[in-house]
């Protein structure tokens, strides 16, 4: 599982004890995994790299991943994502205004450099 998913094994066993996933356990111990566990970890990476703690992965992952969503969590799962989706407009908001500064200083450091090799006038 570690190698199909890039997660050390340390984060795929607290992942297991904070109930974030459960795989199937055969006779012998050893996890069984499958297909649905790799993609599990794959979206509590990416809630992570959103910033998601641990709790409100946990109250949105079981609402939009078990088989049945279950009414109750609705309500909660609904709260963390506006919060998320919130923040995640202010920071795009935040890179088009960067992403314009710069268009505009290289746009001015150009038009400086292409009138010539004399001093620069501020």
């Amino acid at each position: 599982m570690s190698r199909k998913t890039g997660v050390s094994l340390r984060s795929l066993r607290y992942y297991e004890e904070k109930e974030l996933f459960k795989p199937a356990r055969l006779e012998n111990g050893y996890r069984e995994y499958d297909d649905f566990h790799i993609e599990q970890v794959k979206i509590i990476q990416l809630y992570f790299s959103l910033g998601l703690t641990v709790k409100e992965i946990t109250r949105f992952f079981h609402c939009t991943n078990s088989q049945e969503i279950q009414r109750e969590c609705i309500p909660s799962a609904i709260k963390v994502g506006e919060r998320k989706l919130a923040e995640i407009k202010e920071q795009i908001d935040n890179l088009r205004k960067a992403e314009s500064h710069l268009e505009e200083n290289l746009s001015s450091w150009r038009k400086i450099l292409s009138k010539g090799d004399g001093p620069i006038e501020q």
